[in-house]
Parts: structure tokens; sequence; C-alpha cells
């Protein structure tokens, strides 16, 4: 005798146990005796492999696992009840891989009975299909981060993949105009003080970099379940605090660096424009100012981002570059102008 495992037509949502679920074939009742058992298991290994066989209840609830070694070592007239492994451990359907994983993390079990909420056997789940399905998510990240989506392979048509990259390179063109605007608006500054625009790349290059420190940060707790709930204020906290002492410290060198550069350029003949050589101290200062605030902004720019983004329902990877950037070179590039345009007369 074998009890099936009522089939249901819940829809589980993407990346939960649910989404990977097998249906059970091997439910047997805790009255049955080992030799039924066996007889029923043989007659079920002619048509699907059966690794574990379940004890239900009249309900369908699981009430014990049966292992073939003890199931084939026991006495012929016991009933599985003596055998099984009673209270197994079993996985929720509408649990989240990341989290089913780092509960099966120490097990190491070919298969996973799971239950929905009242304790009731509804699949199996093999191990190899969770942690493949995860890898796959993973290593699709990288990807999602500057438009290409995981559905994009190598064996991807070159129009398809051209239809799924393309949006994403409009985008990036729209944003990069934004930033654009922010410099066309201090072109008059940069006309006067050439200077500014050798140091537009290096603030730009930092923030960014420091942004997509962040983002990384973000991304991987978010991935690896380690941002609790509660925790993400704390997160885009200790990013700009980072951003505050890292800003300081490259602002430091890039301000030398300013300085010494400032000072050995000639005296221009247009009277118009000002002598950097002059006005060294200050640009130093103008780029130590400026690299400070663009970091803090870009530090939580890369924590925020990812957060917003899952907060609407959207992948916190997908695109999340395209948007950093344009949030770094915005900051980097307006506050290093506008202090020019205050603070050099």
């Amino acid at each position: 005798m074998v009890c099936p495992v009522a089939e249901t037509q819940t829809e589980y949502r993407e990346l939960t146990v649910g989404e990977l679920m097998e249906p059970v074939h091997a439910t047997f009742p805790p009255s049955m005796t080992v030799t039924q058992t066996i007889e029923s298991i043989r007659e079920i290994v002619k048509t699907t492999f059966v690794t574990y066989g379940f004890v239900v209840d009249a309900d369908g609830r699981l009430l014990g696992v049966l292992t073939m070694r003890d199931l084939m070592l026991a006495p012929a007239t016991r009933t599985i009840d003596t055998v099984m492994i009673a209270n197994p451990f079993f996985l929720r359907a509408d649990m989240l891989l990341m989290d089913a994983m780092r509960e099966v993390l120490n097990k190491h079990y070919p298969i996973y009975p799971v239950c929905d909420a009242s304790g009731k056997l509804v699949g199996l789940i093999r191990g190899t299909a969770m942690f493949e399905k995860q890898a796959i998510e993973i290593s699709a990240q990288a990807g999602s981060m500057v438009g290409v989506t995981k559905e994009e392979g190598l064996s991807t048509p070159w129009w398809r993949s051209l239809l799924l990259r393309h949006p994403w390179l409009q985008l990036n063109l729209l944003t990069a105009f934004v930033a654009a605007a922010v410099v066309a608006v201090f072109q008059s500054t940069l006309d006067r003080l050439v200077i500014l625009a050798v140091f537009l790349p290096v603030l730009a290059g930092q923030s960014g970099n420091t942004g997509c420190q962040a983002l990384a940060v973000a991304l991987r707790g978010m991935t690896l379940g380690e941002l609790k709930p509660g925790r993400e204020r704390a997160l885009v906290v200790k990013e700009g605090l980072l951003g505050l002492l890292n800003g300081a410290l490259v602002g430091l060198s890039a301000g030398v660096g300013m300085y010494i550069f400032a000072g050995m350029q000639p005296k221009p003949e247009d009277p118009s424009m000002i002598w950097s050589g002059d006005r060294a101290l200050v640009l130093a200062t103008v780029t130590f100012l400026a690299m400070i605030g663009s970091c803090i902004i870009s530090g939580i720019s890369g924590a925020f981002i990812p957060l917003a983004l899952k907060r609407l329902g959207a992948d916190p990877a997908t695109a999340s570059s395209i948007f950093l950037t344009t949030a770094t070179d915005v900051a980097s590039m307006g506050m290093f102008l506008g202090l020019a345009t205050i603070l050099v007369r």
C-alpha cells in the first residue's frame, strides 16, 4: 500500500524551494510492515528512482524517513514506524533557496523532504538542484549589473543579444548626458581654469571605485543572506563613513598632486584666464573637499541603489552599475566644479 501525496496547484515564487520541487512517489503509512514496504518499493523503482521512503499519516503529514539500509536490516514483521527516522529534517516549500542552502549546509543529504506550513509532505528537492540553481543566479549578477540579462548565453543569437543589451545602452547614454549637462553648467569656469579638466577623470574614477566597492558588498550581503531585515540603514551609514575616511585619505594625496601640478603651469597670456600657479593652495583645497564629498555620496549610493531596486520589486543587480555611475559622475564633477567656481576667484 502506498500513500499518494496530493498534488498541489500552488505556484511558487522564483528562487524558492517550491520552484524546484519534485513529486514524491515512495510514501507509506506507519502501519505497513517492513516486508510490505520493500515489496512496494520494488514496484515503484521500476519507473522511478527512489532514494528514501517517507512515512506519512492519513492527512499526509510527514512522520518519518526510511533509509534503504535500515529497511533491509530490520526484521520482516516489524512495522515501519519502528524503523523510520522520526521527526525528520524538512524544508518549507515557500522558503527562499538561499535560506534553504544555509539550513542544509552541514547536512549534505541527496534529497530533502518538502512540507507546507501544516507539516504536510508536498514534494522533495534534490540538493544538487538547489546549489546549481543558486550558482547560476550568482554567476548572472556580474552581467546584470551592466545590463546583460541572465537569459543571454554564449549560444544566444546575435539579434537576441542585441535586443537584450541595447535598451540598457540607451539608458546608459541618457544618464551620461545628465553627467555632461553638469559639466556644461560650469563651462565658463572650465574656460577660465583649464587645469580643472585634467582632474575631472581623477575625481570620477576614485568616487566611482568607492561606489563599486560599496555596491559589491551590498549585493554580496543580499545574495548570501547576510543583510538581515532592519540592517539596511546600518549598511548605508557604514558605507557613508567609509566614503568619508577613504575620501579624506585619497583626497589628501590628490590635493598634493593638484598643488604641485598647478604650481608647474605657466602664466597664461590671456588676461581672462586664471593662473593656476597663483591659486595652487585653493585648488588643492577644492580637490581635497570634492574628493571627500564625492566619495561619501558614491559610498552611500553604492549601498542604497540595490536596496532601492529590491524595495521596488526589481532585481537588485539589474543595471545597478549604470545608475551608480551616473550618481558618482554627477556628484564628483558637480562638487569639484561647483567648489572651484565658488572658491577660485
